[in-house]
């Protein structure tokens, strides 16, 4: 029985700005949020109220003012735009971008290219 081969990524998240932190609706689960709620020590009840907003029975992260896209993942170190709770994160967090490639990723890497500037932020 052969193995399924896993295939190389084609994206650098360290050097992406963390865009996919600034959607405006990240969705989170029950269980994602029992998981935060256990990292902090805190009910889950606690966790929706201090960490998500509903929206139709649906849970969805706060967020929080950015420097660079306005306003992100309240869980993103705006300084580092790294996660602050990486090992917990989002079920949603943990599978994007679901394939190979990130379409974000590589208009960053055009993008610089073209400026000639390996920092710019687009």
């Amino acid at each position: 029985m052969a193995t399924a081969k896993k295939l190389k990524l084609l994206y650098d998240c360290s050097v992406c700005p963390a865009y996919c932190c600034t959607y405006p609706e990240i969705g989170i689960t029950r269980a994602d949020i029992k998981r935060i709620a256990s990292r902090y020590g805190i009910t889950v009840e606690d966790a929706i109220n201090r960490f998500c907003k509903t929206d139709d029975g649906k849970l969805y992260l706060r967020h929080k003012s950015d420097p660079i896209f306005n306003t992100a993942c309240r869980f993103l170190n705006v300084n580092t735009r790294r996660c602050t709770i990486y090992e917990d994160r989002p079920k949603v967090c943990r599978s994007y971008p679901d394939e190979r490639r990130c379409g974000y990723y590589d208009f960053l890497v055009w993008e610089r290219k073209r400026q000639a500037d390996p920092e710019c932020i687009p």
